[in-house]
């Protein structure tokens, strides 16, 4: 087993998996093993109140019925455990304690609302209006981060473009102070931010690449900048055009009969769902049955460059219950 790869696959239990999630945890799967590296799972459970009890438990359920097993994991433990989000506070603590003697932060009063009356740039879709660097503090008190108690916490963005190239997009830049600005590591509500938790987990975890669906594509530059900001090296992204549904909508939380636990109560074989997303990355010709290690010798990035969103049958279940009538046999 290489030690030079590692993969990972990061949940938020806020909805049941569903088969584009599934899809994409496949390919991160796939692309560790390929290499013979380590895979990790990490549970993303940041904010509480959007947490669904019992979720995760329920999401490396459907994860092992595909064949997706991990190195480390909440259930399995591991060198770098806990590996629920909401346990390694104080890792993003002291990550935020190193940026601020850095000189990197500086504490925000300025509401999302007050943002978007001063939009007039072009930003990042998950983001809003970019934060304009003249709102900056021109000063700051010596003792400014142990006492601020009712800001944000925003990020100095340095004002120069990130490039990298991603496994399946291609080469990317992006001038983060234009588009993003300086964005918030720790909410004044006191919740840290997405953006940091994610590049301190994957730093402290050892993970090497990063697998996720391309909605999160708009966060790598971000990431890129902090991971520099802490000494890290950027790692290797790869981010997978959605599955859609039928409709050509992002599937969500609302698509319960494309979820993994529909299908295998409606008695959906795995090797029949995993031969149906094979083929949906152009790994195999026709949607026959496979498991998911018959796949291992044949995945490789060239096959999924370029490649475009999938969009799912009206029936699914019939598709994958049937699949004679999908092509397989």
């Amino acid at each position: 087993m290489s030690l030079n790869v590692h993969g990972r696959f990061a949940p938020s239990p806020t909805g049941l998996l569903h088969v584009g999630s599934a899809r994409t945890a496949m390919i991160a799967w796939l692309s560790a093993r390929s290499a013979g590296g380590r895979f990790t799972l990490r549970i993303e459970d940041l904010d509480p109140p959007r947490m669904v009890p019992g979720l995760a438990k329920e999401i490396a359920r459907d994860l092992a019925w595909l064949g997706i097993d991990f190195d480390a994991s909440p259930a399995v433990g591991g060198p770098h455990a806990p590996y629920r989000q909401s346990e390694r506070h104080a890792h993003y603590e002291a990550a935020l304690k190193a940026l601020h003697v850095a000189g990197r932060l500086f504490p925000c009063r300025v509401s999302r609302r007050d943002l978007r009356n001063l939009a007039s740039a072009p930003h990042a879709a998950d983001h809003g209006p970019p934060y304009p660097a003249h709102l900056r503090p021109a000063a700051l008190d010596t003792d400014w981060f142990d006492t601020t108690k009712d800001a944000a916490i925003r990020f100095r963005v340095p004002d120069r473009t990130v490039t990298f190239e991603d496994r399946v997009r291609g080469p990317q830049s992006e001038n983060t102070a234009a588009v993003v600005g300086d964005f918030v590591l720790r909410r004044r509500d006191g919740l840290f931010a997405y953006q940091l938790a994610v590049v301190v987990d994957d730093l402290q975890m050892g993970i090497t690449e990063v697998v996720r669906g391309d909605d999160l594509l708009s966060s790598t530059a971000r990431q890129i900048l902090l991971i520099e900001a802490l000494r890290g090296t950027p790692l290797r992204y790869a981010h997978v055009p959605l599955v859609l549904s039928a409709s050509g909508e992002k599937l969500s939380k609302r698509d319960q009969a494309a979820t993994l636990r529909a299908l295998r109560e409606a008695g959906v074989r795995p090797e029949v769902l995993i031969g149906y997303l094979a083929h949906s990355l152009g790994l195999i010709p026709v949607p026959e049955p496979h498991r998911l290690s018959d796949l291992v010798p044949i995945f490789g990035w060239s096959r999924l460059r370029g490649m475009a969103p999938w969009r799912l049958p009206v029936n699914l279940v019939h598709s994958l219950r049937y699949p004679l009538a999908a092509g397989c046999g």
